[in-house]
């Protein structure tokens, strides 16, 4: 069965078998060389598997970017207390669209990635805690799991080495905010899903009080093949500071929206033009949210020299985020665009931050009087102000996410909301 999402400038490590029920099965990942980098780590010891990983300068995949090294580096030495690693696969990022395809098609190479970064960080036990919408996914990954218990590749002694490492999934509700790492910690924990003020971090503090941590399905996947190659073997793809391949969500106005995995830094408008074979219909290019709902719009001409990597998105203006590109025409309402993220987001705050609770909701409203027809300039001037209250004042960054589309729309766009301003003048003066 073929993927439906294929192109030759395409670097298929982590997607290579998207699309083969095969690979869904022990058997058929084992046939694929899985498993070898659990065995490798397992081989060369913990601190020789950071090492690699450091080498590598693999970086968070779930948007942060991070470096993954580093991270796991963090977890204290001493061994007195059990230490935790938990999986983020609640993916809820509008727009993205990747950790939930390696979970159902390469189910054991999400499990593989967990025991690498267990083993490294000296955890004995790994949560999933998967997205409660991801029905199909969540059965597929719990059947691969029963197999890798059955063929002794999770559990005691993992392939005859002394190393315990239990793996155990964890079905959210659906809320956003469990997404956050903290936020995670709490539901886990049976609380409310509410994240927590920094310091102490999860390294130190973490889930049931141990210290924790905390990495995206994208990025146990990846370390997976580092274990396995080694870091050198990489940096072979990507930039300096960017290394590596990495999964794109295309959607919106393009000919073949889907998930690629390309090397970092491959550039935005071959994405566009070449891999998503250009714009729907011939339209012109108008705006492009480089990595999800919350990070700052970019216009079509700081599209054309971005280049997909961390530094290369935020030279442009923007950043990478976890790599969803929502792309939109000349015919794409961007108010409309921003006050669906702002409805979005005034829906999935916790209410446990002012700024966050009062800001992201007034927001919507005022983004709903704007697209009605009931604006006023004055609007503009107060949701900047809002969106900038909003800016670093909370405990986490759901806020924030909302105030960079508001405000780079409004730098970008101003003209597309005084359309709707001016157009409800004219009918309120008739």
């Amino acid at each position: 069965m073929a993927y439906p999402y294929r192109h030759e400038k395409e670097v298929r490590l982590m997607s290579e078998a998207f699309g083969d029920p095969a690979a869904r099965t022990i058997e058929g990942w084992r046939a694929r060389g899985g498993y070898q980098g659990i065995a490798r780590a397992l081989e060369i010891g913990r601190d020789a598997t950071v090492a690699d990983v450091k080498a590598s300068g693999l970086r968070g995949r779930g948007g942060a970017g991070f470096p993954t090294g580093v991270k796991w580096s963090f977890m204290p030495k001493d061994g007195t207390r059990p230490h935790y690693l938990l999986c983020n696969a609640d993916e809820s990022e509008p727009g993205t669209f990747k950790d939930r395809e390696i979970i159902r098609w390469t189910p054991h190479q999400l499990i593989e990635g967990c025991l690498v970064g267990a083993y490294a960080i000296g955890a004995s036990h790994c949560y999933i805690y998967l997205r409660g919408e991801f029905f199909e996914a969540t059965q597929v990954l719990a059947k691969a799991l029963e197999e890798a218990y059955a063929a002794g590749l999770a559990g005691k002694d993992i392939l005859g080495s002394g190393v315990e490492i239990d793996v155990t999934l964890h079905v959210g509700a659906g809320a956003y905010i469990c997404g956050e790492e903290t936020g995670l910690m709490s539901s886990l924990e049976g609380r409310r899903g509410e994240p927590r003020i920094k310091p102490p971090f999860p390294a130190a503090v973490g889930v049931f009080g141990m210290p924790t941590t905390i990495n995206n399905v994208e990025t146990l996947a990846a370390a997976a093949h580092v274990a396995r190659h080694g870091g050198e073997w990489y940096r072979q793809w990507g930039t300096e500071k960017s290394t590596g391949t990495k999964l794109f969500c295309v959607s919106g106005h393009v000919n073949r929206p889907g998930n690629y995995e390309l090397p970092l830094g491959f550039p935005l408008m071959e994405l566009i033009e070449d891999v998503c074979g250009g714009m729907r219909n011939g339209a012109a290019l108008k705006a492009v949210i480089p990595g999800g709902s919350s990070v700052p719009i970019m216009d079509a001409g700081e599209c054309v020299s971005c280049e997909l990597c961390y530094e290369g998105v935020e030279a442009a203006g923007s950043m990478l985020g976890c790599a969803s590109v929502v792309v939109m025409d000349e015919t794409a309402d961007i108010v409309k665009q921003v006050r669906r993220m702002a409805d979005f987001y005034a829906h999935e705050s916790c209410g446990q931050c002012t700024p966050c609770r009062e800001g992201t909701s007034w927001a919507a409203r005022i983004l709903r009087r704007i697209e009605d027809g009931r604006g006023t300039e004055d609007d503009l001037d107060t949701l900047m102000q809002i969106s900038e209250q909003m800016t670093g004042t909370t405990i986490c960054v759901l806020s924030d996410s909302l105030a960079a589309p508001i405000i780079s729309s409004i730098q970008k766009f101003r003209n597309d909301y005084l359309a709707l301003i001016r157009r409800g003048e004219r009918v309120g003066a008739a």
